[in-house]
């Protein structure tokens, strides 16, 4: 058998066993299979948080991916662009069975029409988009326990695709917990109304007396959650999972006690303090009187110092570019530097899953909360003999980097909330003012040493005899120091309670009734939904956009144009002198005071002018059209040099591998002679 023979055959056994290595890799489980994430930003891979919760799945889940993969075929572009992100999702839903110990089954289903597996996907409420009459398009998620639970994503939109993974891992996170959440309400004003009912609430009407109605934010999260009224002088804080605190104002030292043991239990708590709020206007008899007003600041200062964060009192976060118009008595309408509207993208953190969606939220006179920091290079050292948290701070809610801080001299500014008046106190910054942040860690207690709280003496035969009051003694309380190591504490705060309001963040309709005014319910009801996971699923973050941007080719197209720009900027104003030259011709046949202008005097200056505009025109397009030759050469240059680049090093490696075989080959029949 000559070479040609055995080189044939060579490369005939090659090319079988390629191809049948290749046959068995695409058939091997997802969890036998080796994977190497070479993308910058790992969007591939699962963060730490998804694995903790897949590693803690105590039941099998059976994931169902509908994607109409033949119907999309038949699609419009605006469907079709959809296919990379589908093959991006199911990569990822890979990855999420081959992390699960087996735990999480994932099928992926093409509903073909009239079939049950389209009819299942209507009954799981995924959203169907007409194609053809016959064609429907599907592009959702269900994940089912083998007890019947389900949950679902109804359609990946491409706008969450950097959240894919924590929507993913929300949706398998909540599907074992099936009961409502249950969230107390500590407030200092009547934010739940007044709990009566029935009988009573008739008495009341009867006695001229109006009933207080809860919140509209209190009627929205009702419709969700198990809402549950707590007293400002509790001692202890049980069977919640979520604490809201809106404007917990002089709140006891024993409240505040059980407002830290709860966080440091895991319990996942919001806080609305405010500077100056103004539902809680003092009584304007008591002003006129000379009565001194009572602060309608609320603070946890003492709370907050430990979790990491800081709001000064009286400090008010201003921006000009974002201080809205109030009509005020006159009707005219004033700039309140205190009245904000938050924008985005530049007042939201877009990185996080609470904040990413919203577009408008409006605060009133908001506070500005500070992150605490050491200036002590020794900062772990310290830790370990002082109070101080380990916590990660994440800003939600921020002004433009033109904001700032301002104060007034006295309270009497704000009740009178003279524009001009409060407009002096500010000066733009140039760095964003924080109105909100995340906080979590493994925090550590306010009160380390416990409190003393003041109780009944045990009675005393003879003083019940005499019939006086037994004696009050302290008694001390102690409680957690610090977090467990497993237990990952989460705090929100925002520095304003008006937003929560009724005047602020709702609309009233005669026909409607109340409805949401802006993104200010949406905030709260997305906080909720992100901190009423588990410690893993809030340390989920964005994915990053799996379309990554060709920066290459956008810097030789920068460069490019660069190259092109003055004589294109040459060109454009010879064309409009030519222009400004045309209007001069037409206003001075005007300023003669002629009422119709003979078209055929102007006739020939205006062609000359035309027909050199035309000329410029026609430069101007080459110059943009060389200027694209040379952008789409050097993209093909770069695209040859990526296709080309792989075979060339395999190439490199069989001429070096050849040569060397020739060298050994020499060097064997060399010493095969000798010998």
């Amino acid at each position: 058998m000559n070479r040609t023979i055995k080189a044939i055959f060579a490369i005939f056994f090659i090319g079988v066993i390629t191809f049948s290595a290749i046959s068995i890799c695409q058939n091997l489980d997802a969890r036998l299979s080796w994977k190497a994430d070479l993308t910058q930003q790992k969007i591939y891979s699962l963060s730490d948080g998804t694995k903790s919760i897949l590693a803690k799945l105590n039941q099998p889940i059976t994931i169902k991916l509908y994607y109409s993969k033949t119907a999309s075929m038949k699609a419009t572009d605006d469907i079709q662009q959809y296919n990379e992100y589908y093959f991006f999702v199911r990569a990822l839903l890979e990855e999420y069975a081959a992390q699960s110990n087996g735990m999480v089954k994932l099928e992926v289903i093409d509903p073909r029409p009239y079939s049950e597996d389209e009819q299942e996907a209507l009954r799981y409420g995924l959203r169907r988009f007409q194609i053809t009459e016959d064609e429907s398009y599907f592009f959702g998620l269900v994940a089912k326990t083998e007890f019947g639970a389900t949950k679902s994503i109804e359609f990946f939109s491409q706008d969450r695709q950097n959240f894919v993974e924590y929507d993913i891992s929300y949706l398998i996170d909540t599907l074992l917990t099936r009961e409502k959440r249950r969230i107390g309400v500590l407030s200092s004003l009547p934010v739940m109304g007044d709990d009566v009912t029935g009988y009573m609430a008739q008495m009341k009407r009867m006695q001229g007396q109006e009933l207080e109605l809860p919140w509209e934010l209190v009627t929205a999260l009702k419709k969700k959650y198990d809402v549950i009224r707590l007293e400002p002088d509790l001692d202890s804080i049980e069977d919640i999972d979520i604490l809201l605190l809106i404007h917990p104002k002089d709140l006891p030292q024993k409240t505040l006690f059980a407002i830290d043991q709860f966080v440091l239990r895991g319990g996942r708590t919001i806080v609305s303090v405010d500077p100056h709020c103004f539902l809680d206007l003092p009584d304007p008899q008591a002003m006129r009187q000379g009565i001194p007003p009572e602060s309608g600041s609320s603070n946890l200062s003492k709370l907050m110092n430990t979790w990491g964060v800081n709001m000064k009192p009286d400090i008010f976060a201003g921006d000009l570019n974002l201080a809205m118009k109030m009509m005020r008595r006159n009707g005219a309408p004033e700039t309140i530097i205190g009245i904000l509207e938050l924008k985005k993208p530049d007042c939201f953190n877009t990185k996080n899953t609470i904040t990413t969606d919203l577009n408008q939220v409006q605060v009133w006179f908001a506070g500005a909360l500070e992150q605490l920091t050491t200036d002590s290079e020794d900062t772990e050292e310290k830790d370990k003999d002082t109070n101080q948290p380990s916590c990660n701070f994440v800003p939600l809610l921020t002004t433009t980097p033109q904001g700032n801080t301002w104060k007034v001299s006295n309270p009497y500014e704000l009740q009178m909330m003279n524009s001009e008046s409060l407009m002096a106190n500010f000066t733009p910054g140039t760095k964003p003012v924080v109105l909100g942040g995340l906080i979590t860690g493994r925090f550590k207690s306010a009160f380390p040493d416990g409190i003393e709280v003041e109780v009944e003496s045990e009675a005393d035969p003879e003083s019940d005899e005499d019939g006086t009051k037994p004696e009050k003694e302290m008694k001390k309380i102690t409680g957690l120091i610090e977090a467990a190591e497993d237990t990952d504490c989460a705090v929100v705060i925002f520095t304003d309670v008006d937003f929560l309001a009724n005047h602020v963040a709702f609309s009233s309709h005669p026909l409607f009734g109340m409805f949401p005014r802006g993104d200010n319910l949406a905030l709260v009801l997305n906080t909720l939904e992100s901190i009423s996971g588990s410690g893993d699923l809030i340390a989920i973050r964005s994915r990053g956009n799996f379309q990554r941007p060709f920066t290459l080719i956008d810097e030789i197209e920068k460069e490019t144009q660069k190259e092109t720009a003055e004589e294109e900027e040459k060109i454009t104003a010879e064309i409009e002198k030519y222009q400004e030259e045309l209007r001069n011709i037409v206003n001075e046949a005007r300023n003669k005071g002629e009422t119709v202008i003979d078209a055929a005097e102007l006739a020939g200056p205006t062609a000359e002018i035309n027909n050199k505009i035309r000329i410029a025109e026609g430069e101007l397009r080459k110059v943009q059209d060389k200027r694209r030759q040379k952008i789409e050469a050097l993209q093909n240059r770069l695209k040859m040099f990526n296709i080309l680049l792989a075979p060339a090093i395999i190439m490199v490696i069989v001429i070096v591998l050849s040569l060397r075989r020739s060298l050994l080959r020499r060097r064997y029949i060399s010493h095969a002679s000798d010998a």
